[in-house]
């Protein structure tokens, strides 16, 4: 755990931040460090009565409920039911989860608790994938929405698909016809494979993962929403084991119903005692991956947060929410939607073309407001071509290049913002300066 007071530090990180152009109001951040150490040294759950979501303490500091009702639609599109022998537990994550502080989300990111009672395991895994495909089947498109991309199961042998490499225990992904047929082609010693879906799945899940592109009339706006299922077995004797081996802990997630309480704690009651410490060492392990060989300083910023919120970190925290909140951060909102709005676009949609061309215009307009020069240019020629290509409705293929170019200037550009604002504050730098020699001494 981090030991120094964090309002010692908050004066020189204000300062250091108005060296970097952020602006971070002193006040604000003071007053947001005093809760983070009201709520530190509280209980771990918080319910909020009114609305009936819950989640550890910390993460709900920066949860706000405005946008709940528009989640929960969305939850009833991407969320599992509940049935006999299977209980549920659905919830908010990544962005979604830190409205107060994430001005411009990209995706709308979903996690679940999917609990499965059956005499074994096999039998618990082919539970899984039956209900996965059935949930696909069911939301393959829809007024609101059309299915993009399942994940599940896992390549048995080492194999070549569409061209690219596949490594064996690797997870399959099955695009919404290949769900439909219940197999994908694979090539192995220059033959053609086929790999049934009810055939994959035991013993080895895979990575459960759907994703869908989901309209929302009354913001005429597309969204990916995605997903992530933690799926956990119940054998007879009681005994709950993840089909995944670990079960996830809940340190980023906003739970949308009160009634799932009950199955939520049973759950994280299987956590170890050093939940906190693991968790942490897993993110850091991951930061220092995006700073180094990986590089990506948006991704990097965003595990710092949650790493310095789990480890008293709170002043270096404070400067992180207000670089979430800055313009630039607009850009990670463009690169996210570009896919989506080039994938929306494409044979068996069923959304307005108004709509797409409106979000551009939106995406347009977001890019003028973070970028300058030679960048701005770039980017908004890219959007434009973009635009009327949605416009004269000639297909995605014909912007493909154009769409590229938007997602690769705008993750670049983000990156050197982050880069720049992370590494020029001392104390942040100092820490992955600490973090890359205990990586290279294997701690």
């Amino acid at each position: 755990m981090h030991e120094n007071a964090p309002t010692d530090n908050l004066a020189q990180i204000v300062e250091s931040a108005r060296r970097l152009g952020v602006e971070l109001d002193e006040s604000e951040a003071a007053e947001w460090l005093a809760a983070m150490e009201t709520e530190a040294a509280g209980g771990d759950i918080v319910i909020d009565v009114d609305s009936g979501v819950y989640g550890h303490r910390v993460t709900m500091l920066d949860f706000t409920p405005g946008e709940l009702a528009r989640f929960r639609e969305i939850g009833k599109i991407v969320g599992f039911d509940d049935r006999p022998n299977v209980a549920t537990a659905l919830a908010l994550s990544g962005s979604a989860a830190q409205s107060k502080i994430q001005s411009y989300p990209g995706d709308a990111d979903f996690f679940e608790r999917v609990h499965i009672t059956s005499d074994t395991r096999d039998d618990a895994c082919r539970i899984l994938r039956d209900l996965m495909r059935d949930k696909a089947l069911s939301t393959l498109v829809g007024p609101t929405y059309r299915l993009w991309e399942v994940k599940f199961g896992v390549y048995p042998f080492d194999c070549d698909r569409g061209g690219q490499p596949q490594h064996a225990g690797s997870t399959i992904s099955w695009n919404p016809a290949e769900v439909q047929a219940g197999a994908v082609a694979v090539e192995r010693d220059r033959e053609t494979v086929e790999l049934r879906w009810d055939d994959l799945g035991v013993p080895e899940t895979g990575w459960c993962k759907l994703d869908w592109i989901v309209a929302d009339p009354a913001r005429h706006a597309l969204a990916n929403a995605s997903n992530v299922l933690d799926v956990t077995w119940e054998a007879p004797d009681g005994t709950i084991t993840p089909l995944d081996k670990f079960i996830d802990p809940y340190f980023q997630e906003v739970y949308l119903e009160a009634e799932s309480l009950p199955l939520f704690n049973r759950l994280v009651s299987q956590l170890s005692s050093d939940a906190v410490d693991t968790y942490v060492d897993d993110l850091e392990h991951e930061v220092h991956k995006y700073v180094t060989r990986d590089r990506n300083f948006g991704k990097a910023a965003r595990r710092m947060y949650n790493v310095f919120r789990l480890t008293g970190r709170y002043a270096e925290a404070a400067y992180l929410r207000e670089l979430f909140d800055e313009p630039t951060t607009a850009l990670y909102q463009i690169a996210a939607l570009i896919r989506t709005l080039d994938e929306a676009d494409r044979p068996g949609a069923a959304f307005d073309n108004e709509m797409l061309i409106s979000q551009t215009d939106s995406l347009i307009i977001s890019a003028v407001a973070a970028l300058e020069g030679k960048a701005e240019t770039d980017m908004v020629r890219a959007l434009l071509s973009v635009r009327d290509n949605l416009g004269r409705a000639t297909g995605g293929e014909a912007r493909s290049a154009e769409v590229e170019q938007v997602r690769s200037g705008a993750i670049a550009a983000v990156n050197d913002y982050f880069e720049r604002r992370l590494l020029g504050m001392p104390q942040i730098a100092a820490y992955l300066d600490d973090l890359a020699q205990r990586e290279a001494s294997g701690g």
